[in-house]
């Protein structure tokens, strides 16, 4: 289909360029063009920036390279080669590339042939297990971005993160299963299933960590898990939170991080408790976010990781780097992107725990 399209408009080949699940290579749809790296390529410009290139080519024609995009999510890239360039066909370049996104997007939900073109090696039965559950990397409105990152990618325990929109509402959780094996992995894909289960019958932020709690306690006895559930009303920036057992989320605003500024008392981790057993309903907290503001969740793995020597990555450098891949205007899906390369550097890409980062950026428009 693209290459009647392509042929239609009177450009040459067209390639769709995927990027992997480490966001490393940009891996063609075709046999017999070569991967690409995103960090060294031209074409991996493009993805990093989300912007259109233009690369001369020997013969005298053009290489366009397009940002492949659904939403806030990075699919990967579309590379056009064109003898000649004008404005309406720039354009229908890049209309190409939209539905592009939006073919992909639906396709790969029942596709395995994408599935196995984004991965470079076997993938663990636990990790595939919870990657099922898992929502697309990055989701955002005109005010907001939710993305995420979580490692190792291809023997993820029991790590996961979930976001959507509900009307005003962005829904945010980050999750953390005991253990690292088939077991955790239940019992986080169970704690997903409850979350999303109580957030579609409109249950409210203390009713939602119940549903998970009882459902865990009751269907897996054995296993627990930790985690963060946060409602951010976006007209207002009003942000809700309930912490169980986890990592306190952290704020960045203007370029600092706010020490202890969301820190609370934590409630227990979700399931430890038998089924039946009456406990006080979970508190839940609130804040008024700034304009520019970030929130941050992660589980131990991030900032825990230590390298051969035994330093960890720690929580200072963690913020540090957020703070100034922020201010040398990356987006945010690049900046953890590249976080968590550096976690997996620090750890020579052998992590002795998962790790997962979640942020949310909060920027209304102008009044």
């Amino acid at each position: 289909m693209l290459n009647r399209y392509a042929e239609d408009m009177g450009v040459g080949q067209a390639v769709v360029y995927l990027v992997d699940l480490q966001q490393r290579r940009l891996l063609p749809l075709i046999e017999g063009e070569p991967d690409l790296e995103v960090d060294a390529s031209i074409a991996g410009w493009a993805y990093r920036t989300d912007s259109l290139r233009v690369e001369g080519q020997e013969s005298g024609g053009l290489t366009l390279w397009l940002p492949l995009i659904d939403g806030a999510e990075r699919l990967g890239v579309l590379e056009i080669q064109t003898e000649t360039l004008d404005g309406l066909k720039l354009w229908r370049c890049q209309t190409m590339a939209s539905v592009l996104a939006l073919v992909i997007t639906s396709k790969r939900a029942y596709s395995d042939t994408i599935a196995q073109r984004m991965r470079s090696r076997p993938m663990q039965l636990h990790t595939e297990m919870v990657r099922a559950f898992l929502p697309p990397r990055s989701i955002g409105t005109g005010r907001v971005v939710s993305t995420a990152v979580l490692e190792p990618a291809y023997n993820l325990g029991g790590d996961a993160f979930d976001h959507s929109f509900t009307k005003d509402l962005l829904h945010a959780t980050i999750l953390d299963g005991m253990g690292h094996d088939l077991a955790s992995g239940i019992a986080t894909s169970v704690a997903m299933a409850g979350c999303r289960n109580a957030r579609r019958k409109g249950a409210d932020l203390t009713e939602l960590v119940g549903t998970v709690d009882q459902a865990l306690a009751k269907w897996l006895p054995e296993q627990f898990c930790t985690g963060i559930f946060t409602q951010l009303h976006m007209p207002s920036g009003v942000l809700r939170w309930c912490n169980c057992g986890h990592p306190p989320p952290l704020l960045i605003r203007r370029d600092r991080l706010l020490h202890k500024a969301l820190e609370r008392d934590a409630e227990p981790p979700l399931g430890c408790l038998p089924a039946g057993l009456t406990a006080a309903p979970p508190q839940v907290h609130e804040t008024h976010l700034e304009p520019g503001d970030r929130i941050l969740l992660y589980t131990d793995g991030v900032v825990e990781s230590r390298n051969e020597g035994g330093e960890e990555f720690g929580l200072e450098r963690f913020t540090d780097y957020i703070i100034r891949s922020t201010a040398a205007g990356q987006t945010a899906a690049e900046v953890l992107r590249l976080l968590i390369h550096a976690i997996l550097d620090h750890r020579h890409s052998r992590l002795s725990d998962d790790a997962t980062i979640l942020m949310v950026e909060w920027q209304p428009p102008d009044p």
